[in-house]
């Protein structure tokens, strides 16, 4: 039966660990592109350490981005393990790294030293600052890209501390845009016939992250202030308590403000009187209507508000902690938790790949693979080696 999957075909040697990288071909094993994944021979990828939290002996940091893959446990650091990599890559259509700029020259693995080798060959690399940046081989992790972007300047509570997202945002983000330029190189070498390099920065990512807030500064010079779970420029806006725990609200037009204030609160006169009837007097009056939604959200529950916040058509939802969001019943509507057979942890579930394809679904979850499982598969089926000359390599420490 044929493979009608979006990137059936494509074959991606992926160098990459740790996060952006990783989520990037994750994404791409999703959609059906076949992903070689190159390890250390003795630590494999970084997070396969990052623990707690774990299970079966195997880190959730590591399990979340790697499913879908194969594992090629090779010491590409040494010229039989080199040679291998060649003999790969000229099998391959994407090669996808995030070492600092040094690690891949000095193996003679940068894209300027195999592009003439390997011409058809899209060569992704993932760098904290960028090939041409001035800062091109120090390393940068999440956070430090938050915080030097101006990310953090604007996050947290007035007068606090600036807060980094607690989340990996810049890595994800980061991994879409890699996604994107990998599948748009792919269409420009059905025109062309050749490969090309893709140089992608966390750092650009992280700034190109700051969207309206950015444009805001460009335009007006205006830097942002912190405001909490505030929006600056529509009230109201933000976290309310009731008496059975939050909501987030988010009106942010003048048809939902009337919305809100007739079938949520009740209070018609709040859309004809001043000072609420405007934006304007809502944003300049903005402690003033907090407190006053404040003192009508505590006297009923959660459930209560919800019903009514859902049944006027206004944007709000309950602040759900992680547990009640992934047994939601919406989260099992859409499939976006997948259990799938794990060899040391049994029943593995993971959050599925959001894409709904209508004619070419996903690929199924496969689990995570174990460090170098597939080593043998991938040099015997795909570099044609018999089991001699497997096992030499195996003694001479160049692969697991």
């Amino acid at each position: 039966m044929e493979d009608n999957r979006p990137l059936a075909g494509i074959r991606v040697l992926d160098f990459s660990r740790v996060f952006a990288g990783p989520l990037c071909t994750q994404q791409m094993a999703d959609l059906g592109a076949e992903i070689i994944k190159v390890e250390h021979p003795e630590r494999g990828d970084d997070t396969r350490a990052m623990r707690p939290p774990e299970i079966g002996d195997e880190a959730t940091f590591f399990l979340a981005a790697n499913r879908n893959k194969m594992s090629l446990a090779l010491d590409f650091t040494k010229p039989e393990g080199a040679e291998i990599v060649h003999a790969l890559a000229a099998k391959c259509d994407v090669l996808v790294e995030n070492f600092r700029k040094s690690v891949m020259l000095r193996r003679n693995l940068n894209f300027e030293a195999i592009r003439d080798r390997h011409p058809h060959l899209i060569y992704c690399s993932v760098s904290a600052y960028g090939r041409s940046s001035p800062l091109a081989d120090l390393p940068g992790y999440d956070p430090i890209l938050q915080a030097e972007s101006g990310l953090m300047s604007f996050s947290g509570e007035p007068g606090q501390d600036p807060l980094r997202h607690p989340l990996s945002i810049i890595d994800v983000y980061t991994s879409l845009y890699a996604t994107q330029a990998v599948m748009g190189a792919i269409l420009t070498r059905q025109r062309t016939g050749r490969g090309q390099f893709i140089d992608l920065a966390l750092y650009d990512t992280a700034l190109s992250v700051l969207t309206d807030i950015g444009s805001g500064y460009l335009n007006t010079g205006t830097e942002p202030v912190q405001r909490g779970n505030a929006r600056g420029s529509s009230v109201p806006n933000g976290l309310f308590h009731t008496k059975t725990g939050p909501v987030y609200i988010a009106v942010g037009n003048p048809g939902l403000w009337k919305k809100f204030a007739e079938g949520v609160l009740e209070r018609p006169e709040l859309v004809t009187d001043p000072p609420f009837n405007t934006r304007e007097g809502r944003i300049g009056n903005r402690d003033a209507l907090n407190a006053l939604i404040s003192e009508a959200f505590a006297k009923e529950t959660r459930d209560y508000w919800i019903e009514k916040i859902r049944g006027a058509g206004v944007p709000g939802g309950s602040v759900r902690t992680v547990a009640e969001a992934l047994n939601a019943p919406e989260t099992a509507a859409r499939g976006m938790v997948a259990t799938m057979p794990h060899p040391t942890i049994g029943d593995l579930r993971l959050v599925a790949s959001p894409i709904k394809y209508s004619e070419t679904p996903v690929a199924d979850p496969v689990a995570p693979p174990l460090l170098g499982e597939h080593t043998d598969d991938v040099l015997r089926d795909l570099l044609d080696m018999g089991e001699n000359e497997i096992c030499a390599l195996r003694d001479n420490g160049i692969i697991r």
